[in-house]
């Protein structure tokens, strides 16, 4: 690989989601940008809001002619029906990054996967349908993205980032190039595995900490004990780590522990503690519902779901935990409607869009605090005041809306 004439490399991005389209646009300050995307509305749109920047160029294939010297693909690496890992896009973006690669080009993966898939399956790959030659025809490294949808505080250039490369030269090279962009700098993991292994291992820390805040949960409502003064209680401690329970959903968290797991048992150990706080968190939506529905002597009640992304002030629905919660509701036949004003009707699935309100509609039962977006927070006042019927419920999932002073009518339900 070539250093010199470093102002003059060509980038292609592809995959313009949460993690390509800040990561193209950062890299278009300082060079010429090819985005790629299969979705042709999201190209469309993207021609249109960024048409000034004369560095950026979007297309749904990769164009020949822009020619480029760099490739970085942060597609999705979801889970399939069996919760085994689905590198489908991945496998199909490699392919046609093979079909207009030159000697001398380097492939970037941003996608989380298990620990050993560039090298074990990514890497053959190129190698097979291009017939080059691995560190010297062409160069691959890797550096997980550590993007956090909805954060206007850790914005991608002050989030420090993992990098790594097949032989130092492209290591050097990969640093370098991120160094333009990432303010907070960089770690130079030692291989590929390693740093493949390091976003594994961020995500499945988390998932089994907040499993433990869950299942403490359930066992202290079997107590008869709240939660929240537990941890409030313990956090005065100065080394307790402040998880908290919740609904465990995402690109990131939610599926992480399945793709170790998978790596894991093909090298032939069972991973207990992974695989207990994923079963864990799975129930929780379930705990969620029959806790509300324990309220009342019957199903004839009208309950509304404020949010339904994975997380707040964003609006990915990726393996959202609330989904899940509808989908029991629906199964149990229970009267419900649900808002979020950060999701279209068009990304929801066909057999919950019919419950998707975009205004309040009805007095109700109860409300399932699901999602704390701002715009709930800001009219809790009203919705308690006008939506509530005069017996009813308000189950505060994340405990982050501060309730006080309620109806005594008005029953209050915590994770």
């Amino acid at each position: 690989m070539k250093l010199n004439n470093f102002k003059k490399k060509r980038i292609c991005i592809i995959g313009l989601g949460y993690v390509g389209l800040p990561l193209a646009l950062e890299f278009s300050k300082y060079f010429k940008v090819l985005g790629v995307d299969i979705d042709k509305s999201k190209i469309k749109t993207f021609k249109k809001k960024y048409k000034e920047n004369m560095n950026f160029q979007f297309e749904t294939k990769i164009e020949r002619k822009f020619n480029p010297d760099v490739y970085i693909i942060t597609v999705p690496t979801p889970l399939n029906n069996q919760k085994k890992p689905d590198l489908s896009f991945l496998i199909n973006s490699t392919i046609s990054v093979c079909e207009n690669i030159k000697l001398g080009d380097l492939i970037i993966y941003e996608s989380t996967v298990y620990p050993g898939t560039t090298e074990e399956v990514l890497i053959p790959l190129i190698i097979k349908k291009t017939k080059m030659v691995y560190n010297k025809d062409f160069f691959v490294g890797y550096s997980p993205e550590r993007i956090n949808p909805g954060d206007k505080k850790n914005r991608l250039p002050n989030i420090k980032k993992v990098i790594s490369g097949g032989n130092l030269k492209t290591l050097n090279f990969v640093k370098k190039l991120y160094g333009k962009i990432i303010k907070a700098g960089t770690h130079s993991a030692p291989t590929i595995k390693v740093a493949e292994a390091s976003k594994i291992l961020e995500n499945v820390q988390r998932d089994i900490n907040i499993s433990l805040m869950n299942e403490a949960a359930l066992i202290f409502d079997k107590l008869k004990i709240d939660i929240s003064e537990v941890l409030r209680a313990a956090s005065t401690k100065w080394n307790f780590l402040n998880f908290k329970p919740g609904l465990v959903g995402g690109h990131c968290i939610s599926v992480d522990p399945y793709y170790l797991k998978y790596r894991s048992e093909k090298a032939g150990y069972q991973p207990a503690v992974i695989s207990s706080g994923r079963n864990v968190n799975e129930k929780m939506a379930l705990y969620v519902v029959n806790k509300t529905l324990k309220s009342f002597s019957n199903k004839k009640i009208n309950i509304c779901v404020l949010g339904v992304t994975y997380k707040e002030n964003c609006s990915d629905i990726r393996n959202s935990q609330v989904l899940k919660i509808l989908n029991i509701l629906e199964r149990k036949k229970i009267n419900y409607n649900f808002i979020d004003p950060h999701v279209s009707k068009k990304k929801l699935p066909k057999n919950l869009s019919k419950k998707y309100k975009k205004n309040f509609s009805s007095k109700y039962d109860a409300l399932i605090f699901a999602v704390p977006h701002k715009e709930f927070l800001k009219k809790k006042k009203y919705i308690i005041k006008n939506l509530l019927k005069k017996k009813s419920v308000i189950f505060d999932v994340k405990d982050q809306f501060n309730f006080k002073n309620l109806n005594k009518n008005i029953k209050l339900i915590k994770l």
